[in-house]
């Protein structure tokens, strides 16, 4: 027992007739750690209750619907000198407020959104030293943010962070879906199983990347969705990564405790920071309904505002592109074999001999402006316009494009007036190999070489391991360079979709040009080496929750040999499937991925992707649970038609359909794309049925979607 509550019980049972005062002055002798903070939801629900422990450590618990789901957690930052943020604090001051307002995002799933919260900030100090650390706690009906915040102060002007431990204390072995943890790479395969299960499984879930660093046989990556024996639905992430390192989780598997794991620097550490800042928002989302992670909007209400005043230049985009000719089929981004290294500004192309295998030509190319004209897309893709291919990876080249220059065989200005006389827009495609530096050198060139020419979006990646060599891709100063590349792209109208960037935190809604990333496997990995079946009723629950992806979904044949006659797979999806993936896999940027002869060949089919929207004024999630099913309605932007979608795993699933959510008194005409009776990703893939019917929002729909298939529906008002 502490001593000085030791005194006052034997001061008060010494004199009972001053028991009031003596009371009074015991409370104000009782440390810090003993008076826990509470704060709530507004909805009373969910609670996150703080406290210091003996030693001054910062620990904080949640409870849902007054049981703990996350147990007594530590937190704090440790520095690379001997005075860390890690104990020996005392409270200041603590301060409580409420928050409640309704955005509007400038592209999104629904038209408004609500950002409802109750926040608990605590002011903290080591008397020792001087030091101040605070935490900011906002807590929503859906789940948790805390973030470490410091303030300007004489003796903590500049730190390095050699470690962040921001423990997430499970109060169970729950079942989890989860990739490897990895510095360099998101593109892994979801594994499902318990938490306990993960060291002995992580090794065969790795499979080779260009570019990846595992760092712990027990290290996951965020967004980690959860369920627990009783039906929690549980998800650790983090929000607005702005100038810090990405976080990992790593599990003590005993304890079942997670730690934040930060991506170090080519020196070993974390972060470098300058008073006054903070850390990212670290999540919790805590819900007992599936269908409450998909409708959350927990990790964009945890960024800024929209730093833009004007945003009428950031469109919603649906494209086609010269991609799975490459992809899929083989053929090459670069222009020749006559070069085993080429040095941009000395290297003459005129003087080598065309392989034959160059898709992104002039002929080529007009083939697919034609095609977008005529079925209404809006831009065209292309890869491999630029010289440089030939030697771009494995080389660890620093020069490796300047982005501006294009092969002989493409016709920049040419195709440009061409595209523009059909109404069509040019995507351009800024692949770096991971050369960041080289990047930057060029950045300002190539922003102005697409205003040239008239593109306003830009793809761009970052295969390879990185330049600066020993940085990782989701380190601090990577994690500056590709909002860097956003915000300057933002002076020149140009909306940008980062591959192999961190993926997503949020920040679109403060910089909405941040139209799309890739950041986990998308459809490329049919082409290689297949995606699991459930892969896409998973990503929604991850990958999703911290803003779109460019899935690239649409690739309507799917036996790999009729595109390239060198591969004997078939990819691991129903056409019926590519179609709802338009609907429940969100994003602004949808790509039709196959060619154009497989879009003619099942031109019924390929309606639905011609129909559907790409922003939305409502959505509906109307059934779902992570690894087996996801059913999502949404109404199209500015109209009275919806689309649905229904995403299925390695299990048939029948949906008893209900379309209440369509308006009372109107008839609609549902055109159905769904899977035939035996239709499968393992065999049937190509069997599907097109029916319609008129619907009212009492009709009920009985559908099967058979087993890494779905269904899609258009619905307009009659």
């Amino acid at each position: 027992m502490n001593m000085n509550i030791k005194k006052c019980t034997t001061a008060l049972s010494k004199r009972e007739g001053l028991l009031g005062k003596l009371f009074l002055g015991c409370m104000l002798l009782i440390p810090s750690w003993l008076a826990a903070q509470t704060v709530k939801s507004p909805d009373g629900n969910l609670s996150v209750s703080f406290s210091l422990d003996a030693k001054g450590v910062p620990t904080y618990q949640v409870d849902y619907k007054g049981k703990a789901v996350v147990n007594p957690s530590t937190l704090g930052i440790e520095l690379n000198e001997e005075n860390s943020l890690m104990d020996n604090f005392r409270i200041n001051k603590t301060s409580t407020s409420t928050f409640d307002e309704t955005w509007q995002p400038v592209w999104g799933e629904e038209k408004e959104i609500r950002n409802h919260y109750n926040e608990l900030f605590v002011e903290m100090e080591k008397p020792a030293n001087g030091r101040y650390m605070n935490l900011r706690f906002r807590v929503y009906n859906d789940g948790v943010g805390f973030r470490y915040e410091f303030p300007q102060q004489k003796f903590l002007p500049y730190f390095v962070v050699k470690a962040e431990h921001t423990q997430f204390a499970m109060t169970g072995d729950h079942k989890a879906w989860w990739i490897p943890g990895d510095y360099d790479t998101q593109e892994y395969d979801y594994t499902e199983s318990k938490l306990s299960e993960i060291r002995g499984l992580l090794k065969d879930a790795v499979c080779s990347n260009a570019s990846q660093t595992i760092f712990s046989p027990t290290g996951v990556q965020t967004s980690l969705q959860m369920k627990t024996k009783d039906g929690i639905y549980l998800n650790i992430h983090e929000a607005a990564l702005v100038d810090y390192s990405c976080m990992h989780l790593n599990l003590d598997d005993k304890s079942l405790i997670f730690e934040s794991q930060l991506t170090p620097d080519a020196q070993g550490n974390m972060a470098h920071m300058q008073t006054p800042c903070h850390t990212p928002w670290r999540t919790i989302m805590v819900v007992d309904d599936a269908r409450k992670v998909l409708a959350s909007r927990l990790i964009l209400n945890l960024n800024e505002p929209c730093k833009y005043t004007d945003t009428s230049w950031i469109k919603p985009v649906k494209y086609i592109g010269v991609w799975w000719e490459m992809i899929g089929g083989g053929k090459q981004w670069s222009y020749t074999n006559d070069l085993p290294s080429v040095k941009l500004g000395e290297t003459d192309y005129s003087k080598v001999k065309p392989h034959g295998q160059h898709p992104a030509n002039t002929e080529n190319v007009k083939k697919y402006i034609d095609f977008a004209a005529k079925n209404g897309f809006s831009q065209v893709l292309v890869e491999g316009w630029n010289i440089g291919w030939e030697d771009w990876f494995g080389h660890s080249k620093d020069y490796v494009f300047d982005f501006q220059t294009p092969y002989p065989d493409f016709d920049l200005n040419g195709l440009n007036d061409y595209a523009h006389s059909k109404g069509i827009r040019l995507m351009m495609h800024h692949e770096t190999s991971a050369s960041v530096r080289n990047y930057e050198r060029h950045l300002e060139a190539a922003y102005s070489l697409m205003d040239k020419y008239g593109y306003n979006s830009v793809k761009s990646g970052y295969v390879g391991n990185i330049i600066p060599r020993g940085e990782h891709h989701y380190g601090q100063w990577l994690n500056n360079h590709y909002l860097y590349c956003v915000t300057e792209a933002a002076k020149h109208h140009i909306m940008v979709n980062a591959h192999e960037a961190t993926r997503p935190t949020g920040l679109c809604r403060t910089y909405p040009n941040l139209i799309g990333n890739e950041s986990a496997r998308g459809t490329e990995y049919e082409s290689f080496a297949g995606n699991k079946a459930f892969h896409t009723t998973v990503l929604p629950f991850t990958r999703l929750q911290g803003g779109p992806m460019d899935y690239t979904p649409g690739i309507l044949e799917g036996d790999m040999n009729k595109i390239d006659p060198n591969k004997h797979h078939h990819i691991n999806s129903t056409l019926a499937r590519q179609l709802a993936l338009y609907v429940t896999m969100y994003s602004p940027l949808q790509m039709a991925a196959d060619i154009p002869e497989n879009y003619e060949k099942y031109a019924d089919a390929f309606q639905f992707i011609k129909d559907v929207a790409i922003d939305w004024d409502e959505s509906r999630y109307l059934e779902a649970e992570p690894g087996q099913y996801i059913t999502v309605a949404r109404k199209a932007k500015g109209t009275g038609n919806w689309f649905v979608g229904c995403t299925v795993g390695e299990t048939a699933h029948l949906s008893n359909l209900k379309l209440d959510f369509l308006t009372p008194g109107k008839k609609y005409v549902a055109t159905i794309y769904a899977d035939g009776k035996d239709a499968s990703y393992k065999a049937n893939q190509q069997s599907y049925v097109i029916t319609k019917r008129v619907v009212t929002n009492k009709s009920v729909l009985k559908l099967k979607a058979g087993a890494g298939g779905g269904y899609a529906i258009s619905i307009f008002e009659k």
